[in-house]
């Protein structure tokens, strides 16, 4: 039985890693847990040929069909831009997107379009996902979390910034659907975040819990349209941090509460991909509950994968807590078994059994000079739409 819940409780995490190469105390703990996924950051990265190793040797320790994960959202939160290019942000793209409807004259044919440089409303969108796609491809992953479905709203605008694509639901949909159709384009997963959503928080769930007043009308209506309208066409949603206390679960940060996980997302919405939480090492959920505490919690609400992005003693003491609870609790361990097996389905679903194939050195330059195209494309869309 002990075996049996060890490889549960591993498969159920993704984790990062220290530096550029593995240590000999990380292949020794990815040995030991067999994770879900790994998730490379800034630190993790200093060239294609490089990244690819390092994903190729972390995820044969891996269990089969896991993730490598990176966080590609494009303007502040891109890690491959400066090993590649920058990306435009989120809001940059929808920018441009509302300025080339703006500029929708009828009595302009597809050739003048063309050659101003202006594709269709959703093609922004669109070839947003697929660069990302590209460029996580490119280095061997196998899905980007991305995209942010927060809305735009006055009060995270500090926090978020450019990371959002409108201030409406219907807004965030316009821009989300193109870009998951991008990724999907490429066979790159993509995840909506950060359910239920952040954009009335003021505080960053890095670092503390942002409590959202938010009535529950207002975050069905609005904050959660973007998950109801996509639920079919997101592979996955990462829960958030943040508590709501005009909500039926007015405490618990929503990673760690059954209302949001179970309630709302897996029941109302009627949402079957993959349920992943923000990193766990957040204060959001840190500073109210051990981490230990918090991921029994994730799993017993329902989540699928549990991220722990950043140390080697937290991702072993969820482990451990994982494979204890289970040890001393009948119900728990029932959950766990079952979480671990829908999991593993959904993985095969979702994730290739082998990494993208490596590019050329003219393919990586050709996608370099894409990106760049790309972006000064959507600049001049944006300030076309603005003069």
């Amino acid at each position: 039985m002990k075996e049996s819940l060890r490889e549960a409780a591993g498969s159920l995490l993704v984790v990062g890693l220290e530096g550029n190469e593995l240590t000999a105390m990380e292949r020794a703990w990815l040995k030991l847990v067999r994770p879900a996924g790994i998730i490379l950051f800034k630190r993790n990265i200093v060239d294609s040929a490089q990244t690819r190793a390092l994903l190729a040797e972390a995820t044969a320790l891996c269990t089969p069909h896991c993730g490598a994960f990176v966080d590609v959202e494009g303007g502040t939160v891109d890690r491959l831009r400066d090993v590649l290019a920058p990306i435009p942000s989120v809001q940059a793209v929808a920018q441009a997107m509302r300025a080339t409807e703006g500029l929708c004259d009828p009595t302009l044919g597809a050739e003048t379009r063309t050659r101003r440089g202006w594709g269709t409303r959703s093609s922004f969108a669109r070839e947003h996902g697929e660069l990302v796609a590209r460029a996580a491809k490119a280095f061997g992953f196998n899905s980007s979390f991305a995209p942010v479905l927060d809305l735009a709203l006055p009060e995270s605008r500090k926090v978020m910034q450019t990371r959002c694509a409108a201030e409406t639901g219907a807004g965030v949909v316009a821009y989300a659907r193109e870009f998951f159709a991008g990724l999907t384009s490429q066979g790159v997963a993509g995840c909506g975040k950060h359910f239920p959503g952040l954009g009335g928080g003021t505080l960053d769930s890095h670092l503390e819990t942002p409590k959202i007043e938010r009535t529950w009308q207002q975050l069905w209506k609005e904050d959660l349209e973007p998950y109801r309208a996509l639920r079919s066409e997101m592979p996955m949603v990462m829960v958030n941090h943040a508590a709501y206390p005009l909500s039926a679960d007015p405490e618990r940060p929503a990673t760690v509460s059954k209302f949001w996980v179970q309630t709302v997302l897996r029941k109302r919405i009627g949402y079957r991909g993959i349920v992943v939480s923000d990193d766990l090492e957040m204060g959001g959920v840190s500073k109210f509950m051990p981490i230990a505490e918090a991921a029994v919690a994730t799993v017993r609400m329902g989540s699928d994968l549990a991220l722990i992005c950043h140390h080697a003693e937290p991702i072993l003491q969820v482990y451990e807590a994982l494979i204890s609870e289970g040890e001393h609790s009948a119900a728990f361990r029932k959950i766990l078994l079952e979480r671990a097996r829908e999991s593993a389905r959904k993985r095969i679903k979702t994730f290739p059994a082998k990494m993208p194939a490596a590019l050329s050195a003219k393919q990586f330059e050709a996608l370099r000079a894409r990106i760049v195209r790309f972006s000064e494309t959507a600049a001049k869309a944006a300030a076309q739409g603005a003069a």
